[in-house]
């Protein structure tokens, strides 16, 4: 191994070894007991966390952000504010729009959960540059995208 990093074949290597733990030790984040008769989907975390970290947001530009059809956030953001997840309200500034935000019930729970990733997201990436950092985020894109593939 070169003093530059690893060659790709050595790469490849640790990241086969790395990703199923990584996975594993995601899936082991406990979804608090106040959210657990609520059913959680895996669709719903990229949601939360965006209303989470980003605050209130209307349907469309969820959907931009999530790369999904509006109609699939309308959908999902009905089906949470029937459990009292969400919550959505009229837009002040423009009163044809909805917004949606998380329900303050359930925010320091959501927090807890989400959070915990955030943290560890913050530790990994502050000692990066900028361009470090959007190198990782490509290259994770980049495997996310030919992994769809197979």
């Amino acid at each position: 191994m070169s003093t530059e990093g690893p060659g790709v074949d050595d790469a490849i290597r640790t990241m086969l070894l790395f990703m199923p733990r990584i996975v594993g030790r995601v899936k082991k984040i406990r979804i608090p007991d106040e959210l657990q008769s609520f059913s959680l989907a895996p669709r719903h975390l990229s949601l939360l966390a965006y209303l989470l970290f980003e605050g209130q947001m209307g349907v469309n530009e969820l959907a931009a952000r999530l790369e999904v059809a509006p109609a699939t956030v309308s959908l999902m953001v009905s089906e949470l504010s029937r459990k009292g997840i969400l919550e959505r309200h009229e837009d002040e500034a423009d009163r044809r729009r909805t917004l949606v935000s998380i329900a303050d019930a359930h925010r320091p729970a959501i927090d807890s959960w989400l959070g915990k990733g955030a943290t560890a997201w913050r530790k990994a990436f502050e000692p990066l540059s900028a361009g470090e950092r959007q190198m990782f985020i490509d290259t994770l894109a980049a495997y996310d995208r030919e992994i769809a593939q197979e």
